[in-house]
C-alpha cells in the first residue's frame, strides 16, 4: 500500500516535471498539508474516509493554486527555489499550528467506515481501496497526458515561445498543470495519513520532496510507467535494507548517481530506448508494391 501511494505520488510530480518540465523542490507540501487535513477531518470532526481524504484533496489543490500562481512566472532554478520556500513555510506551520501535534505529529487517525458500509480495518478491505485510488489517479494522469491538453503542454515545455506564438496562454497551462499535480499529490497524502493512521512532520520535510524526484527520475522522468517503477524500487529497498539503518540512505544515492552516469533516461526510458533500438525497421509499402514478380521458370 506505502507503494502504491509513493507511486501515485511520483506520477503527479512526473506530470509537471516530465511533461511540463517544471522541477519542484516543494512537493512535499502538498503530501504533508493534505495528509494533516485529512487526519484532522478524520479524528476531530469525525468525517467519514472519503469526506476526510476529500478535504485533504482540495486543500493541496488549493495550495498548489496559490503558490503555482506565483511559482510559474519563474522558470528552471528559480521555480525550484520559490516552490522549495514554499514548502519551508507550509512545514514550520505544520510545526507550530496546534492542531498538528507538533513534532509528535496527529496520531491515532481512524480509518472509519468508507461510505458508512466498508471497514477500512480490516486489511483486504483497505488494500482494496487503496488500489482502487492508486488505479484511479494513474489513468487519470494517463488521458491528461494523451490529451489534447497534454500535447500542448509537451509543446510547451519543449519551445514555449513557439507554443506563445501559436496562440496559447501558456502561464494558464502551466498553472492547471501544477494544480493538478498538487492535487493528486494531495490525494495520495490523505491516502497515507488513513493507511498509517498518522501524519507527520516526514511528509511536509524537504527531504520527501528529494525522495520522490530520486523515485520519479531513477524509474525514467517523462515515461508513464517510470515514476511507478521508481517508487516501487526505493520503497523495496527502504524494506529490504531497513537493517542497515542510515546506511539507506548512502545506498540512495549512490544508486540514483549511477542511475544518472548509466541510465541517463532511468530505468524504464532506457528500456524503451533499448526496445525501439532492436525493433526491426519495417521496409515502406511503395518498395513491397514495386519488386517486380519473378520470372516463371522455362
Amino acid at each position: 500500500m506505502k507503494a502504491m501511494i509513493f507511486a501515485l505520488f511520483a506520477c503527479a510530480f512526473n506530470l509537471i516535471a516530465g511533461y511540463g518540465k517544471l522541477v519542484s523542490f516543494g512537493h512535499a507540501m502538498f503530501l504533508g498539508s493534505a495528509g494533516y487535513v485529512c487526519g484532522h477531518a478524520a479524528k476531530i470532526w469525525g468525517l467519514t474516509p472519503e469526506l476526510a481524504i476529500l478535504a485533504g484533496t482540495t486543500t493541496a489543490a488549493l495550495l498548489g493554486l496559490a503558490s503555482g500562481w506565483l511559482a510559474i512566472r519563474r522558470s528552471g532554478i528559480y521555480f525550484a527555489m520559490v516552490t522549495l520556500a514554499f514548502a519551508q513555510m507550509i512545514y514550520f506551520v505544520a510545526l507550530q499550528a496546534p492542531f498538528t501535534g507538533g513534532e509528535d505529529g496527529l496520531q491515532g487517525v481512524p480509518r472509519g467506515l468508507l461510505f458508512g458500509l466498508v471497514d477500512l480495518s480490516r486489511p483486504a478491505n483497505l488494500y482494496a481501496f487503496v488500489l482502487a485510488i492508486f488505479l484511479g489517479g494513474f489513468f487519470l494522469i494517463m488521458r491528461l497526458v494523451g490529451s489534447p491538453f497534454g500535447r500542448v503542454l509537451k509543446a510547451i515545455s519543449d519551445h514555449e515561445p513557439r507554443a506563445q506564438s501559436l496562440g496559447f496562454e501558456t502561464s494558464r497551462y502551466k498553472l492547471v498543470a501544477f494544480t493538478l499535480s498538487a492535487a493528486l499529490s494531495g490525494l495520495a497524502g490523505s491516502t497515507k495519513a488513513i493507511v498509517s493512521q498518522i501524519a507527520s512532520l516526514t511528509d511536509a520535510h524537504w527531504s520527501m520532496s528529494g525522495e520522490i524526484l530520486l523515485m520519479t527520475f531513477l524509474g525514467g522522468v517523462g515515461t508513464l510507467y517510470g515514476p511507478v517503477v521508481g517508487a516501487f524500487i526505493v520503497v523495496a529497498m527502504q524494506n529490504y535494507l531497513a537493517a542497515l539503518g542510515q546506511w539507506v540512505t548512502v545506498i540512495h544515492g549512490l544508486i540514483f548517481v549511477l542511475c544518472v552516469l548509466a541510465f541517463r533516461r532511468g530505468v524504464v526510458g532506457e528500456l524503451i530506448e533499448f526496445w525501439h533500438r532492436r525493433r526491426p525497421a519495417s521496409p515502406p509499402a511503395d518498395t513491397a508494391r514495386q519488386t517486380p514478380a519473378a520470372a516463371p521458370a522455362e
